[in-house]
């Protein structure tokens, strides 16, 4: 959580203290300062604004509250100190911040019938959003690692994952988002801007912003495109891997009971898994098939909205232990 502030401020400091000469457009004669962008949402019909407003408050709440209730309840059960729900703990802030990085900024726009977001404001979701979702790819990554040493090697569990490991595997984590994250948005400093300035998403979004620059953005796009190479298909090679060396072990597991068992204390993680990759690779093949921003900024609520509201549910409801604790919690509660 410290590391989280340390963040924070960081960003702040190099945002704001860094040169804004790309605020500055100039023209013959002209010198025309650019400092806003507009969010034109997922609907401009203006009779769909209640509906949309209600349904991601809904969405937005919904998710903060379970995500927290699973923060709570392996914070103050014992028997859930172990690395993996320590990884998923992490992953429910991740999720919490995930989601108010977008869905606030939206609302408001909504309740004040304003799609207007500052220049500043753009480059801190976009810096906020790629650390988030990196992390999300990460947590998953070590997440699917912890499976594979309690599967395949369970009598040396606790020696592989001992608390000075798993807790540098999530340090690890943050510092690569926090570099990966840096590094797009000083990237993104560089790039001038005309004065068409209309953002079909209801968030600050990469592509879209270097589409909308005038400047040269080919070393953007190059850094852009490295990234999501490195920082998206490194993590899901692992994960593969990591599931390969599983259903390896379960398959010389002899008892079908055993085979039953070893399934189901990686199921959760799977689901989630499939869940967050299927979803970003829906938005990219949309958006690829049918050219439309807004058919784009659709589908990324799957990735951004819909898949933090549904990992508390399934961590919870395929989970005994999650039951257990929270049932538990909710008991100290009434009490």
């Amino acid at each position: 959580m410290l590391f989280f502030f340390f963040t924070f401020f960081f960003f702040f400091f190099f945002i704001f203290l860094f040169p804004r000469s790309h605020l500055y457009h100039m023209k013959p004669g002209n010198d025309t300062r650019l400092s806003e962008f507009l969010l034109l949402g997922i609907s401009e019909k203006t009779e769909l604004q209640p509906i949309i407003f209600g349904l991601f408050l809904s969405m937005y709440l919904i998710t903060v509250f379970g995500n927290l209730l699973i923060i709570l309840a392996i914070t103050s059960n014992f028997h859930l100190h172990t690395p993996m729900y320590f990884f998923l703990s992490n992953l429910s802030f991740v999720d919490i911040c995930f989601t108010s990085t977008t869905i606030p900024k939206m609302l408001w726009n909504i309740q004040t019938q304003s799609k207007v977001i500052t220049y500043e404001g753009c480059i801190t979701q976009i810096y906020f959003l790629i650390l988030f979702a990196v992390l999300d790819i990460f947590l998953l990554t070590v997440m699917a690692y912890d499976r594979f040493v309690a599967i395949c090697h369970p009598l040396h569990y606790m020696v592989i994952m001992n608390p000075w490991f798993y807790r540098l595997l999530v340090l690890m984590s943050w510092i690569l988002s926090v570099l990966n994250s840096s590094l797009h948005s000083l990237m993104m400093l560089r790039l001038s801007f005309c004065t068409h300035l209309d953002i079909p998403h209801f968030f600050c979004e990469l592509n879209q912003m270097i589409q909308l620059a005038c400047s040269d953005t080919f070393l953007n796009n190059m850094v852009m495109y490295f990234a999501a190479v490195l920082v998206a298909g490194g993590p899901f090679a692992g994960i593969m891997y990591s599931y390969s060396k599983i259903v390896s072990c379960i398959r010389r597991i002899s008892s079908a009971q055993g085979k039953y068992k070893a399934f189901y204390t990686c199921a959760s993680h799977l689901s989630v898994v499939s869940l967050f990759y299927c979803t970003m690779l829906g938005v990219y093949l949309s958006s690829a098939a049918t050219h439309s921003a807004h058919s784009s900024a659709t589908a990324s609520v799957m990735y951004s909205v819909v898949t933090p509201l549904l990992n508390p549910f399934i961590y919870s409801l395929r989970n005994k232990d999650m039951k257990r604790a929270l049932k538990t919690l909710f008991v100290k509660g009434t009490v």
